[in-house]
This record gives C-alpha cells, structure tokens and sequence, in this order.
C-alpha cells in the first residue's frame, strides 16, 4: 500500500514538474506588447473588448494597455517619450503626427502595406493622406470625420426655405440665415462661433491655399481680404438678428442637450461630424436633421470640406516587435468582428468593406454620418498639412482674446483685428 503511495507521489511531482516547465516555456514563448490611447470609457471598454478577441486569436501576444483623457495622454507620451519607453501602438492625432515623425519617434509604416501586413486596398487614398508626412506613412486612420452644418430640415420646410446646393456660398448662406430668420422669428444659426479657427483654415483649403507655409514659419496665404469678408458678414448677421452673438451663444454651452438647433432657438449649427452623435441623440427620433457640407467663399476654386483623420494608429520607432505591431493595427483596421465592436466610435472607418459590414447595425444617426462622408469624399478638397508648432499659443492667446472676440463683440474694427491676428501669429511662428 505504501508503495502504491508512493509511486502516485511520484507521478503527480512528475506532472507537476512538466506542467511548470511548460508553463515556463510557453511563457517565454508569449511576446509582450504595450497599446496606449486617450478617449471617453466607452472607447475604453469596446477597445478593451478589441483587444482581448486579438489576443484570443493570437495567444502568442500580451497586450498591455494604458489609457487616459486627451489632456493626461499627452502628458504621458511625452513623459515616456523622454524616457525612451513608448508604447509599440499608440493613438496619434492629426495635430501632433508631423511633430512626432520629424522627432524620429514614429515608425514609417509604408514598407508594411507594400507588404499587406497592413492592408489599405479598401481604403481610397482620400481616406490615408492625412497619415502621411515628406512623403512617408506615419499613421493609420482610425475614422474620418469632417466640418458640416447641420440642418433643420423641418425649421426649413416651415419657412418655405429649399435646402441649399451641396456647393453652396457664404452669399448663400447669408441669404437663407436672413430668410429663416425672417421667416421664423428665431436664430438661423446659433452657436457655436462661425468664427471658429476651424473654419478659417477651412475657408484658405477652399481658395486653394494653406493656413501655414511649408515649413510652419508663417501663415500661409498673404491676402487677407477673405476673412475680412468673412467676420464683416457675421456682423452684419448678428446686427439682423439672424446668428448669435457671442454673448447669446455662451447661455448654450452648457452640453449637447442644450444646443439651439436641439432646442429649437435655431435652424442650423456648426459640428464636426464625429461630434453630431449626441446631438442627435438629444434632439430625439422625431427631429429630421441632417448634415451639409460646409458653404465656401464665392471665390473658392473647390470645396472647404476636406476629410480629416480623427486620430490615428502609429508604431514607435523603438518598438522591439513592429512585425506584431502592424498586425493588431491590420487587426483594428480590416476585422468585421473588431469593428462590430467598435461600431465606427472614432469616426467613419477607412475600409469601405468595413463601412458596408456596419451599415445594418446603423441607427438613424450613424446612417446620416456615414451617408455625408461618402458625399463629401467625391469632393473634399486634400487636407492641409498638420498644423506647426505655436498652433495652439495663436489659438488660444490671438486668434480669440485679440482678433474674435473683440471683432464680434464690436470693440474693434475688422481691418485692425485680422492686422493684429497677423503680426502676432507671425511673431510665434517665426520662432519655428
């Protein structure tokens, strides 16, 4: 009996043993590998749920993964950064994607899509320019999204006003804001500002032109007339009563659910794309709005609408497995599963095939987004390249203490605005 006992002793450790060397071997098998992005925890946890099916099919990765807001994200990346500890995948963003390659901090990425390790044969060429920095692939879309107005069709229909062309003018949309408001006693547009930064960089794209010259040392254009024109056409909209003023504007900036055009104070409203969801949402399944493209000035030699890359995919350039790296971006990029999962959250994915495949699950929302992004990509004029450096210090500390906010509130004249808007942005740049 004992040494039955003792041969099943035996045994087990011997099991045992070889389970551990197992384990240990398996274990050094498995690759490691960091992805980092920022977002709301919605895109948290469907990312997270993206992630956990790649490792599900392919148990030879651990994925470790960080995520913060906007804000931290950046903080943390330029603290990794420093420290030489990038993750391999890490979100990107439009803005920061020059900066980030020109500093040898990105991975070109061309040599992987020559191969098909990413695969971008579904994806127009529209939809990956805005990856691409001298010449060379830095980044992989992860959703498009671009300006638009959107529109009441019903505060339309009741002021006897036809939707305006998708090439319309800022003569048209004067024009239809002084009808509706004639009309319907109410805004024709509310807030936000129709003086936004976004919308002047717009406007240069649609009369051919750059914000910035090619190195980022000054502005790009040297007429400045067109924004005169612009801000003198809001000042007379806001003196006819058909558009905010920016002291109106700001009793509407308290969330979505209090927008004028969800409220009804007004017929149209200024949004990017990816941003109408809870808009929408707020208005209610009853409402019929919809999203055009943005108006031009009457001079421009093509359309202010460009596509713009939400934010991208990018692999460090000391990521020690980039061949794994390119694959979970390939993953991200083509699966019909993932992007179930993921239901379009950071914009309208690149992949026609994967446009397709979501196009059933779509509610009413989500139709009207994909629908206006198929339009705008027959005509979007190419996107402008990334902004410099001093970008958000022109922004933040000219364009609207010195130049919007005075212009509108009609505390200086425009010419003395936009002469200052240009010194003082010249003066930032200049140190580029």
């Amino acid at each position: 009996m004992q040494s039955i006992k003792h041969r099943a002793f035996i045994l087990l450790s011997v099991v045992a043993l070889l389970l551990i060397m197992g384990s240990a071997a398996f274990a050094q098998d498995v690759q490691q590998m960091r992805v980092v992005w920022w977002g709301s925890q919605a895109r948290h946890d469907r990312t997270i749920a993206v992630v956990e099916m790649y490792e599900t099919e392919h148990p030879e990765v651990d994925i470790v993964y960080e995520f913060a807001n906007f804000n931290d994200y950046w903080t943390l990346m330029n603290t990794q950064a420093a420290g030489g500890e990038l993750a391999c995948v890490m979100q990107q963003d439009y803005a920061y994607l020059s900066e980030w390659a020109r500093n040898g901090l990105l991975m070109p990425l061309d040599s992987f899509v020559e191969s098909g390790a990413i695969d971008l044969s579904a994806a127009d060429d529209v939809y990956i320019a805005g990856g691409r920095t001298d010449g060379q692939l830095f980044g992989v879309s992860l959703g498009t999204n671009s300006q638009s107005i959107i529109i009441d069709v019903d505060a339309f229909e009741a002021a006897g006003v036809e939707l305006p062309a998708l090439d319309w003018t800022w003569d048209d949309f004067e024009a239809i804001a002084l009808q509706l408001h004639e009309s319907l006693g109410t805004w024709a547009y509310g807030s936000p500002s129709l003086g936004d930064d976004q919308i002047w960089t717009a406007m240069m794209v649609s009369l051919g032109l750059t914000p910035f010259n090619e190195d980022g040392t000054a502005l790009g254009f040297s007429d400045d007339q067109p924004i005169i024109d612009h801000f003198s056409r809001l000042l007379r909209l806001q003196e006819a009563g058909a558009i905010m003023t920016p002291e109106e504007a700001s009793q509407y900036a308290t969330g979505p659910e209090n927008s004028p055009i969800v409220v009804g104070a007004a017929a149209m409203q200024y949004q990017w794309s990816n941003q109408v969801v809870a808009i929408f949402a707020a208005a209610g399944g009853e409402r019929h709005l919809r999203l055009w493209p943005m108006p031009r000035p009457a001079t421009a030699v093509g359309a202010a609408n460009y596509l713009k890359p939400s934010m991208f995919f990018s692999i460090s350039s000391t990521c020690a497995m980039p061949d794994v790296a390119a694959d979970f971006i390939n993953f991200f990029t083509n699966s019909v599963e993932a992007n179930a999962i993921l239901a379009a959250e950071r914009g309208v994915p690149i992949s026609s095939t994967i446009r397709e495949s979501l196009l059933p699950t779509l509610d009413a929302t989500g139709i009207e987004t994909f629908t206006f992004l198929e339009t705008v990509a027959e005509f979007a004029s190419p996107i402008f390249p990334p902004n410099p450096p001093g970008y958000n210090d022109i922004r933040n500390n000219v364009w609207i203490p010195l130049f919007h906010d005075p212009v509108l509130y009609g505390q200086i004249p425009v010419e003395e605005g936009v002469t200052l808007f240009r010194s003082e942005a010249e003066a930032i740049l200049s140190a580029n």
